[in-house]
């Protein structure tokens, strides 16, 4: 086990906390710079994918894992921010522009749906959120005018004056350096005030009251940061998959989010991008199961969906701190042994003492 003696505020501060977090970290960016030399196409673009939902699942983890707020309509920022980015590509607006309209435009949207936030917590919040995500896909389809309605639109390639992002490479560096950049901004945001006021009200909404932290604001706040990421992860996603229709960001495309942060380990921002691995690749394990499994389960329909729930509930009941989770466990346990103990990891009450009296 490491330990490290902070002998000057700048080490209290610093987003690595010793040599070997650098060192690590530093292999996993050249091993990403170096990927479109170390992998075929179709890897290529399963690695962009990852770093388009690691982004909207950085904002997820942010609202649901640290500020303990529900979303289960987070599609609906995903729409919003991937049809602004294809209405304002058509148009002619240049990439960098219009990628900040459909952040903007998703973070004022999540303002909107931060709102129930302030009078409703827990699962009547998520309710509210699930019927927004309805509201927005409804939209996507009447507003045929503008979205095309369920006919779908084309998405343009993205373009920086006269340089065009066609290529599989340059798009895949585009999303890498945005998703490094949310990454950072995120991590040094949970440093700050702001963060801390975040994770206090997820702990208790009358411990930080009690502090002097404005719930109604940091609420809003936390809604509005997660609806922009998510907005960013949908200009990318739209440009990736080049064609937009209203059934790709339903309720399904919402639990999938969920699913990703959850299972990743709430409360990690290294969770987020875990999830994305996860909801990326199992897919593609499925359907290489697919052809080792008899014909009446292989071929059976909702397979995905059945696997889905059942790996949730195994991480609900066995892992619920997630991949991250089991990973800091693995982890320790190299650390320490012999002298790891079972019950150094387990769960303590959520809930502070003054939340029995409400």
């Amino acid at each position: 086990m490491r330990f490290v003696f902070k002998t000057d505020y700048a080490q209290d501060i610093a987003l690595a906390r010793h040599g070997g977090q650098v060192l690590w970290y530093g292999l996993l960016v050249l091993l990403l710079v170096l990927s479109p030399w170390l992998v075929d196409e179709y890897w290529l673009a399963q690695l962009t994918l990852i770093l388009i939902y690691g982004i909207v699942g950085v904002g997820l983890m942010l609202l649901a894992g640290y500020t303990g707020l529900l979303s289960i309509g987070h599609a609906a920022f995903l729409g919003v921010g991937a049809y602004t980015e294809a209405i304002l590509t058509a148009a002619g607006a240049p990439f960098p522009v219009s990628l900040v309209a459909a952040a903007a435009l998703a973070a004022a949207v999540g303002v909107v749906v931060g709102l129930p936030a302030l009078r409703v917590k827990g699962v009547y919040l998520g309710i509210a959120t699930l019927a927004f995500g309805f509201i927005v896909e409804e939209v996507f389809a009447r507003w045929e005018s503008l979205t095309g309605g369920n006919a779908g639109m084309h998405v343009k390639p993205p373009a920086i004056g006269a340089w065009q992002l066609a290529g599989a490479v340059e798009f895949y560096f585009l999303c890498l350096a945005i998703a490094v950049l949310a990454t950072l901004g995120i991590l040094n945001l949970l440093r700050s005030p702001t963060g801390r006021a975040f994770v206090a009200i997820r702990d208790s909404e009358i411990s930080a009251q009690s502090m002097g932290i404005h719930l109604a604001r940091y609420k809003t706040l936390a809604f509005a940061i997660s609806a922009a990421l998510a907005g960013l992860g949908g200009a990318l996603y739209a440009h990736m998959i080049k064609f937009l229709s209203p059934d790709q960001f339903d309720i399904i495309q919402s639990i999938d989010l969920l699913l990703m942060v959850v299972i990743g380990g709430l409360g990690s921002v290294h969770g987020a991008f875990l999830g994305a691995v996860f909801l990326i690749t199992m897919p593609q394990l499925i359907g290489f199961a697919k052809d080792l499994l008899p014909p009446v389960i292989g071929q059976a329909v909702g397979l995905k969906a059945a696997v889905y729930g059942i790996v949730l509930i195994a991480f609900v009941l066995f892992e619920p701190l997630g991949l991250y989770g089991r990973w800091l466990k693995i982890r320790t346990w190299f650390s320490i042994f012999p002298f790891y103990r079972r019950g150094m990891f387990k769960r303590q009450k959520a809930f502070q003492k003054s939340e029995r009296l409400r």
